[in-house]
């Protein structure tokens, strides 16, 4: 009786070791989180608002604070960071055909219908870069129906409309141009884009999910107490 209450308390404790491990690896691979810590990596704060597509492993997060906006892919292994003035514009794709587009300096597209996508619902984004100009993000695709977590077409398409007017409202309140001056006053002297290449930053490897044990001390010789060097015990010797 004993041996058995052993062997049921021993299976117990290794089902519950396999259970937290689980749960552990399932937490450093959440794509959310990944794409997530990437976005607030690049931005220096934690990124409101934020969109994530599940299933994509990528997203795009906004500071508001520092005017600056960062991308994420590749479950958030990948990221570039932009500033406002760089944002041109953003366009709403069902399909193949832009259904709603906001660019500065041009009145906004609206979306006028809402019909049933059949191959995707994508956010794409456009940047004054010459390097990387884009950032196509897909909320919706036909292999996401069914799957849990995963955005209905109508949901997608809500979403992506949201972040369009989002955008229009940040256009409005970051122009590119400096407005007039009033006579006598000296203009604000306006940044100019930044003429350096930018290179997508690799994200900074997840941390293990547990403490490696510390290196043993190896004791090297003259460690030991008693074995300081000779030199101070000669400067004690009289000298002839």
């Amino acid at each position: 009786m004993d041996e058995a209450a052993r062997l049921l308390t021993l299976l117990a404790l290794v089902g519950g070791a396999l259970t937290l491990a689980g749960g552990a690896v399932a937490w450093s691979l959440d794509e959310v989180r990944r794409v997530r810590a990437t976005l607030r990596a690049g931005l220096g704060a934690e990124p409101d608002p934020v969109l994530i597509a599940r299933g994509r492993g990528a997203g795009v997060g906004i500071d508001l604070a520092s005017g600056r906006i960062a991308v994420a892919w590749d479950r958030g292994g990948w990221r570039l960071v932009y500033r406002f003035e760089e944002l041109v514009g953003v366009e709403l794709i069902l399909d193949r055909k832009i259904a709603a587009r906001a660019f500065r300096g041009e009145p906004r597209r609206g979306l006028d219908a809402m019909d049933e996508p059949q191959e995707r619902v994508r956010l794409r984004f456009v940047f004054d870069d010459p390097a990387y100009p884009e950032f196509e993000l897909d909320l919706w695709r036909p292999e996401d129906v069914g799957r849990r977590r995963r955005l209905a077409p109508d949901e997608a398409i809500r979403l992506a409309n949201g972040w369009m007017a989002r955008v229009e409202a940040l256009f409005r309140r970051s122009p590119t141009r400096p407005s007039p001056s009033p006579a006598g006053v000296a203009p604000t002297p306006h940044p100019e884009p930044d003429a350096r290449p930018r290179t997508p930053q690799r994200a900074a490897p997840a941390a293990p999910l547990f403490d490696e044990p510390p290196p043993f001390d190896v004791e090297e010789p003259g460690d030991e107490p008693g074995d300081e060097p000779d030199d101070e015990l000669d400067d004690l010797r009289p000298t002839s």
